[in-house]
């Protein structure tokens, strides 16, 4: 299980995300302060104040959705 910090800033940043999330095999959790929320929705990725810094917890690997993670990550 990997954990990681992103950050989405528009509306194709996060069909992307979603987008890489539901390709995987494995549970992919979204969530900031007490909301946790299934990384393979868009309604509820997109209900979320994408203002904040997200944290993405990843249940498996897959190479190509680490890619889709570097290119939101946050320092």
């Amino acid at each position: 299980m990997q954990t990681k910090k992103i950050k989405l800033n528009a509306t194709e940043d996060v069909r992307e995300f979603v987008r890489g999330a539901s390709q995987c095999d494995f549970d992919v959790d979204v969530y900031y302060n007490r909301i946790l929320i299934d990384a393979k929705s868009i309604l509820g990725v997109l209900s979320m104040d994408l203002n904040q810094i997200l944290t993405v917890k990843c249940h498996g690997e897959n190479g190509e959705f680490d890619q889709v993670l570097a290119k939101f990550a946050v320092a």
